[in-house]
């Protein structure tokens, strides 16, 4: 903080703090002494003032004690150390990843974002949810592109306690975690796709969606002005979407302040055909507010509040809706605004004009926009662009059903449209400035709001024209109201002059009525399209609402208005209400079964059309005549014949497109279990007409649709036996069982009574079918199930129960996961062998499991409360076999030794290695589960302890897996297991008088073990000190011991520095380092390893293609070889080096063994002709001469294999010195170079610099083949 911090927390026997004290307390923190008592400690709350990014928490503090529980909701403790994790991890990327780098700083900026919002503890409970389920995703969807451990959570989003969550739950948490971020990774791949994948994701998807982002809005008014913003078809000269209101102050700012930048709206349910129209615009019209007219100065005496017309903004956006023209969020797009020529100029013919204006003079008025054309549904579309269209964001749809109308999207929408109208001026010297006021009012006369834009109103009044006969608004409302009250609505318009005096306006009355119910009364609604309505006289203002009762009872004994017309237009947008008489008979058959054979026949004459738009609830009417009427098949041709119909009109190319709405309507929706034995009747019933050689015309319209047909059948069928579990029972299946166990609605539930009876049989029933690998999936299911009721706090005791499946499945489970698919006869005999072939097959599973990682990499929770229950199980087993198989009567060498191979594996397995882990991750592990290597090594040495004279028995084979033991790197481990080699050397001197055979297979195991990356320096110094102290104990041991650990401690010194030079990238001395090895493996007569790194050094050679060097390699085994391989491969490789005269010496060597030894005449000629090759080669061919160059390597800054050494190297052919004394001062930048021949002194060969002595080494060619061996000292 920048402060120092100091404070004393005063008992009643101690002293006051310093003043000072207090002062830099009262800097750094707030801090609430919330209870204090003589006995009870201080309860500490801490704050900060202005820094949210301090822990705050409960501070316990009980003299020297201390105790902190954080305050802060659990999510932003995820945030928070998520964004730590994340952060290590973003450095590493800024170097090669950029695209990613560029991913995960954004996702990071989104987390702290989010982390603020959650913070200020304003947000409302339903966007605090969503917020949370974002949050959780992105942070889920990070991890999964940083390849970290997948988090596990429950339906509200919160953390699985692994503590509180049965395995089976845990298990299916992860898989469904796993599913879920993969799909989600799809949809981000499938977003991110080219330019051109892009269009044609347009192309095929069926619904679109436009987003709009106002950005600014710039006119010079000096009114608050009303904005809609729609959609216009300038072919068909109509808005075809809802408007999108917004209100805009005379400030020239939003009228709400809170949504300043946040105007978004998206227009929905965009089909392909709306995409492919000739030419559609985005259309903003300007409606003021205020007075009559701007030039009038009076504003005190003037009417305000009158919606006046101002202007429009067009822009065509064909080509963005078609793809062919850039749409991004980021992009602004100007649409310049047109004002009215005179304000009696209607907005709606000024859309056309200012659309066919080749240039607007709009002086810098106009709107800012951003858009983007999405694809999907407003679900799907929400999903995939958060960020765009959030809670905030309006939705605008079409008006119009969709192009597919998907089961469960239920709509109720009419939109009135005020047309036209014209009025005579009766007796008013001039024309009437005529507003119109729309009204929903129910059967009552009491008004009901309605939406006209942006939020529910209880009257909509029009825009007001000056003085003008002939008014055309062109002004849409939309009514939603709920689909029971429809039938009992009405609208009503009532229409009044405006004067632009306020005095004289408000004595003005409303003039005229008008009324329309929107539902007739065969039941059917409003027809689309303009409707004239009858405008009746009103004297008296107080007399509307009681004349609009009095006009539906009797319109006739009130005048109407002769001279005076209104028009207006509807358009049904109802997946409830119909318009046509037939289909509605058929929906509502409950209320008149004796005309369902006539509306079942009517309903095959209704327009496709009308059929799809209320597809789900004609599909559910028929369905439900088939339940209703199950006991009888009066109705079963005719609904079988209509169910034809429909389906045939959805393969009919016109309505293709609803064949995804059929699937889901069976799938998600179709509910009639016992369907599928009418419509098989009625079918077979069709199939046995037309066997006897009779027409049946319906058979033929069946074999269209037969596919659907029969996926009804099947989906009925499963319904069926869902919901009568007894049927699957007589047909001997698990998965009744399965249902019964877990479903609560059902009679059968997991109580103790129920468990008694039920699980006997389950138990023996699995293991039945397990053992003979039936219906395994089912099986699974079931054993799942049982554990999973049995895990619940709730069903009581279950000992017995759990004791139930042990003895019966344990074992059976045991072998199915072992075997696997192979033949396996289990003999069972004793109760002593019945043990050991169970802990046999436990230990050989459990390794198994261990060793194939059976869950995926990220899933560490998963793995670590697996890990829990090895560790709980082989703690049992070890028991076991202590007390079973440990006396010299019952010791079993191979169960033993599977146990100890067993607990290896467990303990070095990757999950639990937790330095490989980051620092956040590593210490959830520590505070949840601990180290549990540990616990596993304790166990392995005291078990190593149990085994007496069995000991030796172990040695070599053992020495491999303690030894991977001991390389973990935990000191405190390696301390405990170290003194088992010592304890494996004594017990072999003991019987053999030497340890030669663990020396051996400690040098070969370490070889491999620290080439794989195993080992360090402080391993090196453990294994000395630890070895050296028990040797030194034992004089017998003492002196072997030390060679031993000087030989371990050499090899591993050179094991390091080998691996540390060829991890190098720069691979420079690889070479050097290698030579160093395999001369430590000759001194110590390791002939094995030798000759593995005498290959290493030749593969090293001929990758540099240095030829001459690998033959000599080569020639180092042949000499250890009695056969003749080696010596072939060398001349060979000779060859590639020029170097014939050595070829021609090996040839004659080989020439004399053919002829002479092996009697090979084949081989003779062959040899004899390659030497005579090389005589030729000598003579004719122009070899060109290296130079060669002695190098030595003095003082301690050097590694251990260059150290005080002097190498011979061979240059590049006509390589200068100096190039070569360059190239290798680059090596070593703070190498100094040696400027005298003289041998260094010891001063320089100890001390800490690095000091290199290049010198020409001449050499002749016919003196290369006798050079001397590199010495290994100055």
């Amino acid at each position: 903080l920048g402060v120092c911090t100091e404070m004393a927390f005063c008992y009643p026997d101690t002293v006051v703090p310093h003043p000072a004290a207090l002062a830099y307390l009262k800097l750094s923190f707030w801090v609430y002494v919330l209870n204090h008592s003589k006995d009870l400690p201080q309860t500490i709350h801490w704050e900060h003032p202005g820094l949210d990014y301090i822990d705050t928490g409960f501070h316990s503090f009980q003299r020297n004690q201390e105790t902190i529980v954080s305050l802060e909701m659990p999510l932003v403790q995820e945030i928070t150390t998520t964004l730590r994790e994340w952060f290590n991890i973003w450095k590493q990327l800024y170097s090669g990843q950029t695209e990613k780098f560029r991913q995960v700083t954004s996702m990071m900026y989104d987390l702290m974002e989010r982390r603020s919002q959650l913070l200020s503890g304003t947000l409302p409970h339903d966007e605090l949810k969503d917020l949370k389920q974002e949050v959780t995703m992105k942070i889920d969807f990070g991890n999964k592109m940083l390849e970290l451990c997948l988090v596990v959570r429950d339906e509200n989003g919160n953390i699985l306690d692994p503590d509180k969550t049965s395995v089976i739950s845990l298990f299916e948490a992860h898989r469904k975690a796993t599913h879920d971020i993969t799909e989600l990774i799809r949809e981000e791949t499938f977003q991110n796709q080219s330019e051109y994948s892009r269009l044609s994701r347009l192309a095929s998807a069926p619904t679109h969606s436009l987003f709009i982002w106002v950005r600014n809005f710039v006119c010079k008014i000096g009114e608050e002005a009303e904005l809609f913003m729609a959609l216009y078809d300038q072919h068909e000269q109509k808005i075809i979407s809802e408007n999108y209101l917004f209100r805009w102050a005379s400030t020239g700012l939003p009228k709400e302040i809170d949504m300043l930048h946040n105007l978004k709206v998206v227009f929905t349910d965009l089909g392909n055909k709306d995409l492919n129209r000739e030419k559609i615009c985005l259309v903003c019209q300007i409606v003021r507010v205020g007075r009559m007219d701007l030039k009038e100065a009076n504003v005190k005496k003037l009417t305000q509040g009158l919606r006046r017309p101002l202007g429009v903004s067009a822009m065509d956006i064909t080509d963005i809706l078609k793809g062919k023209a850039e749409s991004d969020e980021d992009k602004h797009h100007f649409i310049p605004f047109q004002q009215v020529a005179a304000e009696n100029d209607f907005l709606h013919s000024l859309i056309h004009k200012a659309i066919a204006a080749k240039e607007v003079h709009h002086k810098g008025q106009g709107l800012w926009v951003s858009m983007k054309l999405l694809s999907g549904d407003l679900k799907q579309i929400r999903k995939d662009h958060p960020h765009l269209v959030d809670r905030n964001t309006v939705v605008a749809r079409k008006m119009g059903f969709p192009e597919i109308i998907m089961p469960g999207d239920v709509r109720n929408d009419i939109y009135v449209t005020l047309v036209q109208g014209e009025f005579d001026k009766q007796n008013k010297t001039t024309q009437k400035n005529v507003e119109v006021t729309m009204c929903v009012c129910d059967e009552y006369g009491s008004v009901i709001p309605v939406r006209a834009g942006d939020r529910p109103v209880t009257r909509y009044q029009s825009v007001v024209y000056y003085q003008l006969r002939q008014q055309r608004w062109m002004e849409t409302v939309k009514v939603a109201i709920p689909i029971e009250d429809v039938h009992k609505t009405h609208l009503r318009f009532t229409f009044k002059h405006r004067s632009s005096g306020d005095s004289k306006d408000k004595s003005e009355k409303i003039f005229a009525m008008a009324y329309v119910k929107l539902m007739k009364l065969d039941g059917t609604t409003l027809r689309d399209g303009e409707h004239d309505l009858i405008l009746y006289k009103v004297q008296r203002v107080n007399n509307c609402v009681s004349a609009c009762a009095s006009f539906r009872s009797s319109s006739g004994s009130h005048l109407v208005c002769s001279r005076d017309s209104f028009q207006i237009s509807t358009l049904v947008c109802s997946t409830k209400l119909t318009q046509n008489v037939d289909l509605l008979g058929l929906l509502k058959w409950r209320s008149n079964v004796g005309f369902l054979n006539e509306n079942l026949r009517k309903l095959m004459k209704v327009d496709g059309g009308e059929i799809v738009k209320f597809l789900q609830d004609t599909l559910d009417a028929m369905f439900s005549i088939m339940m209703e009427f199950s006991d009888i098949d009066t109705y079963d041709k005719l609904v079988f014949d209509a169910l034809i119909f429909v389906i045939g009109l959805i393969a009919d190319r016109k309505f293709q497109h609803f064949n995804a709405v059929l699937e889901a309507y069976i799938k998600q929706h179709f509910s009639a279990t016992l369907a599928y034995k009418k419509l098989l009747s009625v079918l077979t019933g069709y199939v046995h007409t037309a066997s006897q050689g009779l027409e049946c015309e319906p058979l033929k319209r069946v074999f269209k649709v037969l596919e659907y047909v029969f996926k009804f059948i099947v989906r009925s069928r499963c319904l069926f036996s869902q919901y009568v579990p007894l049927c699957l029972m007589e047909s001997g299946t698990t998965r009744c069982s399965a249902r019964v166990w877990t479903d609560p609605p059902l009679p059968l539930s997991p109580t103790a009574e129920c468990r008694a009876i039920l699980l006997p049989m389950m138990t023996t029933m699995l293991k039945e079918l397990i053992e003979r690998s039936e219906e395994e999936q089912d099986s699974i299911e079931l054993l799942s199930n049982l554990l999973e009721v049995l895990y619940r706090p709730n069903v009581g005791n279950t000992y017995e129960n759990i004791q139930d499946i042990m003895d019966k499945l344990l074992r059976t489970v045991n072998r199915m996961v072992i075997i696997l698919g192979r033949d396996h006869q289990l003999i069972v005999s004793t109760p002593h062998l019945i043990c050991f072939d169970f802990l046999m097959e436990t230990f050989i599973m459990f390794k198994d499991l261990i060793g194939k990682n059976v869950y995926p990499v990220d899933w560490l929770v998963m793995s670590m409360v697996q890990n829990r229950v090895f560790l709980r199980a082989i703690n049992q087993y070890a028991e076991t076999l202590n007390k079973m198989f440990l006396n010299s009567s019952s010791f079993e060498l191979q169960l033993w030794n599977n146990y100890f191979h067993l607990a290896v594996a467990f303990l070095t397995q990757d999950t639990l290695q937790l330095e490989n882990f980051s620092n956040a991750k590593r210490t959830a592990i520590l505070f949840k589960y601990g180290d549990i290597r540990g616990t596993v090594a304790a166990s392995i040495r005291d078990m190593w302890y149990n085994l007496g004279q069995n000991k030796f028995r172990f040695i070599p084979s053992l020495v491999g897996p303690i030894l991977e033991m001991t390389l973990v790197p935990e000191t405190e481990l390696r301390k405990s297991t170290i003194p088992i080699f010592f304890d494996m050397m004594q017990c072999e001197f003991q019987f053999q008088g030497n340890f030669r055979m663990f020396e051996d297979e400690i040098i070969k195991r370490l070889d491999h073990e620290v080439e794989g990356g195993r080992g360090d320096e402080q391993y090196k110094m453990l294994f000395e000190k630890i070895i050296l102290e028990h040797c030194r104990k034992y004089t017998t041991l003492a002196k072997l011991g030390e060679s031993f650990v000087a030989l371990v401690t050499g090899l591993l010194e050179r094991l390091l520095d080998y691996r540390n030079v060829m991890n190098d990238e720069k691979q420079a001395y690889n070479m050097s380092c290698t030579v160093n090895l395999l001369n430590f493996y000759k001194e110590i007569d390791r002939e094995e390893m030798y000759i593995r790194y005498l290959y290493k050094l030749r593969d090293l050679h001929l990758s540099s293609e240095n030829y001459t060097e690998a033959a000599y390699t080569l020639l180092l085994h042949a000499k250890l070889l009695k056969v003749t391989c080696g010596m072939c491969r060398g001349a060979c490789v000779w060859v590639g080096g020029f170097m014939w005269e050595e070829a021609i010496h090996l040839c004659k060597e080989l020439s004399v063994q053919y002829e002479t030894e092996i009697f090979h005449y084949e081989l003779l000629s062959q040899t004899l002709q390659r030497q005579a090759k090389f005589y030729e080669n000598i003579m004719k061919v122009l070899r060109l001469t290296p130079e060669f160059f002695a190098v030595g390597y003095y003082g301690q800054g050097f590694p251990t294999f260059l150290r005080n050494k002097v190498f011979i190297y061979r240059g590049k052919e006509y390589e200068r010195r100096e190039d070569f004394e360059l190239q290798l001062m680059m090596q070593f930048p703070n190498a100094e170079k040696m400027k005298t021949t003289s041998p260094p002194g010891v001063d320089l060969r100890s001390g800490p610099g690095q000091c290199i002595l290049p010198l020409h080494f001449p050499v002749h060619l016919r003196d290369r083949a006798h050079l001397p061996p590199p010495p290994s000292d100055g």
